[in-house]
Order: C-alpha cells, then structure tokens, then sequence
C-alpha cells in the first residue's frame, strides 16, 4: 500500500524553499485573481457542458461534501463570474483525491478518493452529478473492485468512462446508459496502477507509464482491452521518497502529436504514437535545480491555446514552492513563468488547473491559507487555425427555450485533454461548448449527446445537441464551438 498524500498541514511542517529568480521570464503573460473570490477553499475542477465551472469544496476540519458552479458574466468573462452552490454529495461520501469525469450527456462521474470525511481508506464509493436536476444520485461501484482510491480514469472515444482501482491491476468500463460496470485491462505488466497516469490517444488507445520500483518507466498502452509494452522512457520520469512513488501530468499536444510526459524526478520525456506499433520515446528538458530538484511529483499542467504546456513544479515531494514553466514544443524549451501569489506557500500536488472557454487557465490551490484563492493566467499565444473546431451545419434560427438543437462539423473534442495531474484530479475539457454572441451579450448553451468523445478526430464529421437558454437574448448574433479554449469561425444565426 502507498504513502499517503497530506490533507492539510504537512508543507507546515517543511521548510519554505526560497523561490530563486527565475531565468528567462516569459513575457506578456499574466495572472489575475477572481474579482469575486471563491467564498471557499476551491480543490477540483470540472468543465460544464453549459459554460459554467464545477468547483469542489476543500474543508480540513470537516471534508469536501459541498460543491460550487462558477458562472461567467454577461461579457463571457470569467473573472468577474459568480459562485453558487449546488446540491451536496450523497451523505456518507465527502472524497479528496479522487477520480471524475463529465460525460457525454454532461452529467459528472466522481468515483472513490484516497480519503472519505478525511479518513484514508481508497474509498469505492462514487456518485453521478445531473447539472440540470442539480442532484446527485451513489453510482454503484464495480463489483470485482476493492478500492477505487485515488483512481485514474479517461474518456473513451465511444462515449464510456474506463477506470482503474488504484491499489490493484484492476480496470473498468462505465456504459453511461445503464451505469453498469464491465472489466476491462487484461495482460496489464505490473500488478497495481498506483500513481499511474492514463492519457487518451488520437487513435482511440490509453497510454500509461508504469510506477512501481520493478516496472518503473516502462510504458503500456490500453488497446481494445488489452494492455501491452509500449517502450520505455530513456529518462527517470518517477520520484521516489518518502515511500512514494509519484509521477507528473501528460499531455497530448495539437503542435505535433507528441505526449509531453512530465516527470516527478526532473527530467521530462517526449512519447511519439505510433499507429498499431510501438511508440518512440526521448528525452525532453530538465527541470533545474533551485533551492532543491524541481520536479512534477503529482500537479497540474494545461495545454495553452498555441500548443505551449504551462506545468507547475516543486522542489522533491510535497515540499513548497510552487514555480511555474512554459513549455515550448517546438523549441523543447522550458521557460521560467511568474506565478501567482498563492504559489510561494504551497507545493504543486495541492494546485489544479482548467482549459476555460476563454482559452485562459484557472488554477486552484486548496491548501492556501488565503480561503478562495483563485487565479486565471492568460497567455499572449495564438491558435492555429487548424486546431479549431469547424461549424458545418447548425440552426440557422433557434428560439429561446428549445432543445436537442443539432450541430455538425469536425473537431468539436480538439487535439488534446487540454489539462492533465499526475494520478488523479482529471479535469479534460475535451468536449464541445456552444457559445452564443447576441450583441454584447454572451450565452453558453448546455450541450450534450456528443456523437463522439475521441480527440483529435481530423476530417470525420462529428455532432453534438445543444439546449438554449430562456435567458437567451432575442435578435441577430453569431455562434461558435469551443474545445479546450479554442473558438471555431463565428456563424451568423438568428434568436426568437
């Protein structure tokens, strides 16, 4: 059994590494904290399908049973959005470090937690959010699992939900129609998935890389079912200490279909898929060494609108502070980013980070000692146009109030998850949004019965379903899909 994560007081007990100045300061980016501050410690993150943001409460006295929404304003802007909060988690259950996923009908899976009310114990419990019905309803959990913990999990492109027990060898598949749960993940090489990663592929198959001491760095690859080899990183990707064994975010990146794998240790690896082979594997940039080896030993990282990766890092394992890097693909460069206030006091295990619709990030850290503190950064770098969604077919009037609104076109998932943490905390914002501009009024509009959930889907054509709002203004406007923070071409459409 593993190491624990701390809950809430163990960076008290380490000494704050001083925060050296950072080489080659990126320019131009910026961070920017919430004009109405969470008015709670905010932890997990999840994209709504209607535009608003699902924010888990963190309590150290209590536990997290409680979650909010944030909600954009008029403008579309995020930070000067609104909280409300929503119904509570079915009693009994209140996880920190968990597993979640927003399905295809836009409702949200939570499943397990390395902890329950605060309590270690790799929980199997798990619950099913209805953002439209603002309940939630226990989710059984798979009957041949143990534990779930602090699982890993992905979207499939088929629109089911593929899980792991995190303390086992053990994986599952949810059908989002019956909610029932069917095994999956034979001929897996090591005997556990603890602290693994799972990373969508572009051709539908789930990369992983082995953590524990006898495995270490190989990595597997989840085709149909079936686990197998899939080479080895050339670089130490697993930090181990403390009876640990910890490993960083992954990213798919749009800019050239590689896997940014981010190490625990320092060191950093580039995976490149290759169709019904093995994929090729080499060593990207080191992180440097300041006041201590900075490493991703669990933390957050997001894919940028121009296909640049902003991870945060900290010094071994669970210590402080947190520094931020901009990773250029291109160059296979890591820039040194200023970071936001919160950062100085935490380690990066305790930060999140989500795509918005704006193509800003937002990062959490539950554990400041500032309650509410939330950040958005945004960066200067622009999409390709080949990256963004393409509109093909759409409504050329929609009346207030209607439903089922049928939208088609291609790349309406994007080229990658958008963000990534280490084990758990999935918050993938590859699924499509609708926003409707009706003069300076901007209106997300709750989509869902998404044709697929893969990524990267090229020239296929794809569909998504899309309510509109009563609030939705009356009158001539434009409509856009959004993937991970990237608009596709405006198209004019009419409001009744």
């Amino acid at each position: 059994m593993k190491g624990n994560k701390s809950y809430g007081w163990r960076g008290l007990g380490i000494a704050l590494v001083a925060l050296l100045a950072l080489p080659a300061i990126a320019q131009a980016q910026s961070w920017v904290a919430l004009t109405h501050p969470a008015p709670f410690n905010p932890n997990d993150m999840e994209q709504l399908t209607d535009g608003r943001i699902l924010v888990q409460q963190y309590s150290p006295s209590s536990g997290v049973d409680e979650y909010w929404a944030l909600a954009p304003d008029s403008t579309g802007s995020y930070v000067n959005g609104t909280w409300t909060q929503v119904a509570s988690l079915p009693s009994g259950y209140s996880p920190l470090y968990h597993t979640s996923q927003v399905l295809a009908d836009g409702r949200v899976v939570v499943a397990g937690g390395e902890y329950n009310f605060l309590s270690a114990d790799w929980t199997k419990l798990a619950a099913i959010y209805d953002p439209v019905a603002n309940t939630w309803a226990s989710l059984a959990a798979p009957t041949f699992f143990a534990n779930i913990g602090d699982a890993q999990s992905v979207m499939l492109p088929n629109g089911t939900m593929m899980m792991a027990n995190s303390v086992a060898n053990q994986d599952a598949i949810l059908d989002p129609t019956t909610l029932l749960w069917t095994s999956t993940g034979t001929g897996k090489k090591d005997n556990n998935n603890d602290e693994e990663g799972w990373n969508l592929l572009a051709d539908g198959s789930v990369l992983t890389v082995d953590t524990p001491t006898a495995f270490g760095n190989d990595g597997e690859r989840w085709v149909n079912g079936v686990w197998s080899s899939d080479g080895m990183s050339p670089v130490n990707l697993i930090n181990r200490g403390e009876g640990q064994e910890e490993i960083g975010p992954a990213l798919l990146l749009p800019t050239n279909g590689t896997v940014f794998y981010i190490g625990g240790a320092g060191p950093n690896a580039i995976y490149t898929p290759i169709a019904n082979s093995v994929g090729t594997w080499a060593a990207g940039p080191t992180f440097p060494n300041q006041g201590g080896q900075l490493g991703v030993a669990d933390g957050p990282a997001a894919v940028l609108p121009d296909g640049d990766v902003l991870v945060g890092a900290s010094p071994g394992i669970f210590s402080t502070p947190t520094v931020f890097f901009d990773f250029n693909p291109t160059t296979g460069s890591l820039t040194g980013v200023t970071a936001p206030p919160s950062a100085n006091t935490e380690a990066c295990y305790n930060g999140r980070m989500l795509v918005l619709p704006t193509g800003q990030i937002m990062y959490t850290n539950l554990l400041n000692s500032n309650s509410g503190a939330a950040y958005i950064y945004t960066d200067p770098g622009v999409s390709k146009h080949a990256w963004a969604p393409v509109v093909k077919k759409f409504p050329a009037t929609v009346t207030h109030g209607s439903v089922n609104n049928v939208i088609k076109g291609t790349q309406f998932n994007g080229l990658t998850s958008g963000c990534s943490y280490g084990d758990d905390a999935q918050c993938s914002t590859a699924f499509p949004l609708v926003r409707i501009t009706v003069g300076a009024v901007v209106t997300y509009c709750r989509t869902h019965n998404h044709s697929t959930m893969g990524i990267a889907t090229g020239t296929e054509h794809v569909s998504t379903e899309f309510d509109a709002p009563a609030t939705l203004p009356i009158g001539a406007g434009t409509l856009e899909v959004v993937a991970n923070g990237i608009s596709s071409k405006p198209v004019n459409i009419t409001v009744n």
